[in-house]
């Protein structure tokens, strides 16, 4: 058994196992009472930060996801540490969290390696890298809420996603098709939105005047902060235009929007791969299914991202300032 220790414990979030439990639920329990978990709701966007920054809006989509008949638990997250070209499956037995232990999926593991798609991921990459983690507490506490016993949660396949092309992003999404179709299976999307400031290389600006995402500009260091709009509410324009084309169900559109606005949305990739893999099953359901069904696919938007909260860590007026956007999202299928 070779276990992932919980890296980002106590810097990232508390690794004091009380209090992280007592955060999750009061986040959970200050989300919009609409906001409850939506039947078929499998698929989830949620944010990576440091939970004193993104815990509070990640669980907007946590409080959306229905585990009803999950027995298996896919989790797709970025590459920051290691340049990755392809995806790479977990070598570990076990994740640790303060709350617990999660097991990993070996049985789907060996399945998707066997495919030969997948690079290995080497026991520092898994332990350095928080894009998975971070989503580890959220998981086992509201695994322990629907399930009796530890031994009873669905296990978890991580998979860490690389610089993909679209195409590639499209290959993948033709492999895990599949498992999406499963209604047993869960897949959680790890992703922040825009990371704005110098320390990013991103500055990209849309005035009041631009019509077109490319119609913006990057400020200088010397500019003078812009107030038509503001710097935080362009930057609200540029992730709404991201989260458009996620919606929008098609991958190509969330391709071509960053490449207009160059939006750092670190999570993309695994974004653009599921988004992918519902565009595959929507194909399957049009050619094999025609009428009652079709129409309830297409009437429900089953198979489209929803985004039910959007947050920034701060609010940028100067080109010296900073931040990161967080949104969550589900989708029904």
């Amino acid at each position: 058994m070779t276990q992932r220790e919980a890296s980002h414990a106590g810097s990232w979030y508390s690794d004091h196992g009380p209090t992280l439990s007592s955060q999750l639920s009061t986040w959970l329990r200050q989300v919009d009472p609409t906001v409850t978990p939506q039947l078929g709701a499998r698929v989830i966007i949620a944010p990576h930060a440091g939970y004193s920054y993104s815990g509070p809006a990640a669980a907007w989509a946590y409080k959306s996801l229905d585990l009803s008949k999950a027995k298996r638990i896919f989790l797709l997250g970025p590459s920051h540490h290691i340049y990755l070209p392809n995806c790479a499956l977990s070598s570990m037995t076990h994740y640790l969290t303060p709350l617990g232990t999660l097991a990993l999926d070996l049985s789907t593991i060996a399945s998707l390696r066997s495919t030969s798609s997948f690079a290995a991921l080497s026991s520092s990459a898994d332990t350095d890298e928080h894009s998975l983690e971070l989503h580890l507490p959220y998981i086992h506490h509201l695994l322990s809420t629907h399930f009796t016993s530890p031994k009873d949660f669905p296990p978890l396949t991580p998979i860490l996603i690389g610089s993909l092309t679209p195409t590639l992003e499209r290959q993948y999404g033709s492999i895990l098709a599949p498992y999406l179709a499963d209604p047993t299976s869960i897949f959680i999307i790890s992703s922040d939105f825009c990371h704005w400031g110098r320390r990013f290389n991103y500055t990209y600006y849309m005035p009041s005047s631009a019509t077109d995402a490319a119609d913006g500009y990057s400020l200088k260091a010397r500019d003078k902060p812009p107030s038509d709009p503001s710097i935080h509410e362009s930057i609200a324009r540029i992730d709404k235009l991201a989260m458009e084309a996620v919606e929008s169900g098609e991958q190509k559109a969330l391709v071509r929007n960053l490449q207009e606005t160059g939006n750092t949305v670190c999570g993309r990739h695994p974004i653009g791969v599921v988004m992918a893999a519902m565009e595959v099953l929507k194909a399957e359901t049009e050619a094999e299914v025609k009428g009652e069904r079709e129409a309830k696919f297409v009437e429900n938007k089953n198979g489209r991202f929803q985004f039910v909260r959007y947050e920034r860590s701060s609010d940028c007026k100067d080109v010296s300032d900073s931040s990161v956007s967080y949104a969550s999202a589900f989708a029904v299928l």
